[in-house]
């Protein structure tokens, strides 16, 4: 760091750089005298700046880089070479050793020198600074070190007695206390607790554990991308995969068959279900955990981010007396939500709602629900024909697999029943078809639906940081609209991780079946000519809906441009 940085007055760097006007910095400096807090902690508490805000102008004015610790991964040497203590009092994170010798390190407040002089004497090296926010920095000093050190203590304890290891993780803890662990637990218990908390804490949909020749990894699913968490060495991927089977209820002496379990995570006062699979794979099994948690769930029509003319739709087509009404998509495009949103609005004390999940994702008070059980021999089929008997008004159907599922569903559905559920179909024509595949006949599906709803999950724009452009020519070009067309893109900033993204949004096709629809189903149709139909009565494409969720400011281009929809 240069000398002539002791002298910079960071009042004074802000106001040269256009952060804050003269008069702010009076007022803070006034304020200053009486609270003796510091004068960034003034500015910040009285919201005449930003962290990020902050951040950038010290970034531009010290021609510092400035990074986001969301997306950077510190390594193992630099973690080892500055302890905890002193990154925890000091308020810097290590980044990376450098070929040159150096240390590279993220800082909120680079003037700190005091701090970095302490740094030089303790570890007699030179340091490149970055900067970053300050809750970015106390962010990452939480995860970083707590990871890294539960790592190293597993690695250590694994490379000395592998066999006390292994007994020391099948013995310990079970899915109840995940996350009451201590320094005397053994310490993949506390690596995999870890993991499993700070998922939880990022709100993450799943974990993704996977091993390669070296390493293994463990990646987390926010918002629809996958983000890298942290590696470890491959030699520690059996120990955590037994620790995960522990907790999950599942055969840890099985490793050449995928396998399902559960696990229960309390943090604090909430409640999150892990839903857990292992599959075999060429360097080891690979592990994902899909996290439900009610407490964080978006159920709820009005939560979905669906237009008010959307929701009309979908109420009213729920509210009809009988037939069957599907949702379809593929695997994470928010099917489930959607229709325990619909249940949510027909759950009235005068309905009988029954339902069959596998699993039951969400639990709803006034609505009966069944869990699948196939060892048991309570399958889709079993429970359907089950739940014919048990005078039901309305019925949800986690999910039509099969020919005899399908057919249960929609002769309940002629039978005077409401049934919902879900299939994997492109759009909402090709439910149709997909339906025909299954073995179902043609009248007996125009008789039956009553409408399709396709839909997908595109990730919804930081409303804090989103900032609006004109369109490029070719790209207005291939869409079809006029040049210069003003539509919102992401910028990054804190409350989004930087990622410019924050929370995801739902984008619909509703196929009304009417009388037209059905007459082309029975005359064997193709899906072209349904969606042709179907579009010429006012039914809004997946492509046409996220198109207006991109001049609304909801998502950005970039998204409408990844729906996978491709028609005939």
């Amino acid at each position: 760091m240069s000398e002539d940085w002791r002298h910079l007055k960071l009042g004074d760097l802000l106001v040269d750089a256009g952060a804050i006007s003269k008069n702010t910095l009076d007022a803070a400096l006034e304020e200053q005298k009486i609270s003796r807090m510091r004068l960034g902690e003034i500015l910040l508490k009285n919201g005449w700046l930003t962290e990020r805000q902050l951040a950038e102008a010290l970034s531009r004015q010290l021609k510092l880089p400035l990074v986001s610790l969301s997306k950077y991964k510190p390594t193992r040497e630099a973690i080892r070479i500055i302890p905890e203590a002193v990154a925890q009092r000091l308020e810097i994170v290590p980044l990376a050793t450098l070929e040159s010798g150096k240390i590279a390190i993220a800082m909120s407040d680079p003037l700190n020198v005091i701090a970095v002089d302490e740094l030089r004497m303790l570890t007699n090296a030179e340091f490149e600074i970055n900067v970053a926010t300050a809750s970015d920095v106390r962010r990452a000093l939480m995860n970083f070190y707590k990871v890294a050190t539960s790592l190293e203590d597993a690695m250590g304890e694994v490379m000395s007695s592998e066999d006390d290891f292994a007994r020391a993780i099948v013995s310990a803890g079970s899915a109840q206390d995940v996350m009451g662990v201590s320094a005397d637990d053994a310490p993949v218990v506390r690596l995999v607790s870890n993991i499993l908390e700070e998922a939880v804490k990022e709100m993450v949909s799943d974990i993704h554990i996977e091993a390669y020749e070296k390493v293994a990894k463990v990646r987390y699913r926010l918002d629809g991308a996958l983000h890298e968490y942290i590696e470890y060495p491959s030699a520690l991927h059996p120990a955590v995969m037994s620790r995960l089977k522990v907790i999950a209820n599942m055969d840890i002496s099985e490793r050449r068959k995928p396998q399902d379990g559960r696990i229960v995570v309390k943090l604090q006062d909430r409640r999150v279900d892990m839903r857990v699979n292992s599959l075999p794979a060429i360097y080891g099994e690979k592990m994902v955990l899909r996290l439900l948690d009610q407490g964080q769930s978006k159920v709820g029509l009005e939560n979905l981010g669906l237009y008010e003319d959307d929701i009309e739709i979908l109420t009213r087509m729920i509210h009809a007396p009988y037939g069957i009404c599907l949702v379809t998509g593929p695997t994470g495009s928010g099917k489930s939500t959607t229709l325990y949103s619909l249940l949510e609005v027909l759950n009235k004390p005068d309905v009988n709602i029954i339902t069959v999940e596998d699993p039951v994702e969400y639990t709803m008070d006034g609505i009966n629900q069944v869990q699948v059980n196939e060892k048991a021999g309570l399958t889709f089929t079993e429970a359907l024909r089950s739940i014919l008997r048990q005078d039901p008004d309305k019925i949800m159907v986690g999910e039509i697999r099969d020919f005899p599922t399908a057919e249960l569903a929609i002769r309940a559905a002629l039978t005077g029943h409401l049934v919902l559920s879900t299939l994997h179909t492109n759009d909402a024509p090709s439910s149709v078809i997909r339906l025909l595949d299954m073995g179902i006949a043609p009248f007996m599906i125009s008789s039956s639906l009553v409408a399709v709803v396709a839909q997908r999950l595109l990730r919804r724009l930081c409303p804090r940081c989103k900032v609006e452009y004109a369109l490029q020519e070719s790209i207005a070009s291939a869409i079809g609209v006029p040049a210069g067309t003003r539509v919102w893109g992401p910028k990054g900033c804190d409350d989004c991780r930087n990622l410019g993204y924050k929370g995801r949004v739902a984008v619909t096709e509703i196929m009304q079946v009417d009388d037209d629809v059905k007459s082309l189903i029975n005359s064997g149709a193709t899906v072209a000519e349904i969606r042709q139909k179907c579009v010429a009565k006012g039914m809004r494409l997946l492509t046409h809906s996220a198109w207006r969720g991109v001049v609304a400011g909801k998502t950005s281009i970039d998204e409408m441009l990844a729906l996978s929809v491709h028609h005939e």
